[in-house]
């Protein structure tokens, strides 16, 4: 059990070890920023959250955005705005929980605005808790819940890049860029189907890039693991010490991505503090949970509200 007398050395090493770590786990860091100008770039779950900031983002810098969402209005004000700053910004409608309408306007796409450049998995859902209080919390999420919640965070990743990595094989040229979260590094209390689908989504994309790597390809890849953000999915997560584990801005997290897409960066975690993880799974378990219990990792979900 940790103890107050272990705080002080906890927070230097905690606060401290970080920078050592990042550049250990993130060595691809370049000055080189590659020109995006007229790339086509498709961004799932992109009508809302930081989909939304992202696809403007990308788009004031000249690139092609095309929105893949299930809010049609939400999409169309996005044209609207996106007509007014002179920018090119579509949007699909397309579920991504169903294969068949992913393959459909994949190839829909495909003819109307030419092969993707860059895919931006970006879709995904929480599930809310149920009422159970004598358990884990996914004993009270229905059956339905989690299998859509396992449709949208991790299949739709292998439906969008069997729709569109032939096409960048072929030419030898293009990016998957896969949105995880932290919670797919370490498990979180109260989010084991959440856990899961990100710990899926961040092997899938190290199982691609390692693929990838072996056939000597050009195409990149990128995974972006942040901590909680404030679009209103998470509505009611709490952190104990916002200093070193802010619950993030979604400006800042856009910019982050942003950058690591142009640097073709392979890892984003944010804020570096979550690289910490990693020395973690060092220690025995029962010393990595009272750690993990200490940052208030295990009460982060108590108050959670989600998004209405």
């Amino acid at each position: 059990m940790l103890t107050n007398q272990y705080l002080p050395f906890l927070f230097v090493i905690f606060y401290f070890f970080p920078p050592p770590l990042t550049l250990l786990t993130n060595s691809d860091k370049m000055s080189y920023m590659k020109n995006i100008q007229d790339k086509l770039i498709l961004i799932t779950g992109g009508a809302s959250g930081i989909g939304q900031l992202m696809a403007f983002a990308f788009a004031e810098k000249h690139a092609k955005v095309i929105v893949w969402d299930i809010n049609e209005n939400a999409m169309k004000a996005m044209e609207d705005e996106a007509r007014a700053k002179n920018l090119f910004l579509r949007g699909m409608v397309c579920n991504v929980s169903d294969k068949e309408a992913i393959y459909s306007q994949a190839q829909k796409l495909v003819a109307d605005f030419g092969h993707v450049d860059i895919l931006i998995n970006n879709a995904g859902i929480v599930s809310k808790k149920g009422a159970n209080t004598t358990g884990p919390a996914f004993l009270g999420v229905p059956d339905e819940s989690i299998i859509k919640l396992m449709n949208i965070n991790v299949f739709s990743l292998f439906w969008t890049s069997k729709a569109f990595l032939p096409s960048m094989i072929e030419r030898n040229s293009g990016h998957i860029v896969t949105v995880s979260s932290s919670a797919g590094i370490i498990g979180v209390k109260g989010l084991s189907d959440y856990c899961a689908s990100k710990f899926a989504a961040f092997g899938f994309d190290e199982s691609l890039r390692m693929e990838l790597r072996r056939m000597k390809s050009a195409i990149k890849t990128t995974v972006v693991c942040p901590f909680f953000i404030n679009t209103g999915m998470f509505e009611g997560v709490k952190t104990r010490f916002p200093l070193i584990l802010p619950i993030l801005k979604k400006e800042y997290v856009v910019k982050k991505i942003v950058k690591a897409v142009l640097k073709n960066k392979t890892r984003l975690i944010m804020p570096r503090f979550v690289y910490l993880i990693y020395f973690l799974r060092l220690l025995p378990p029962t010393m990595m949970d009272g750690i993990a219990d200490f940052f208030g990792i295990s009460h982060a979900m108590d108050d959670f509200k989600g998004r209405n």
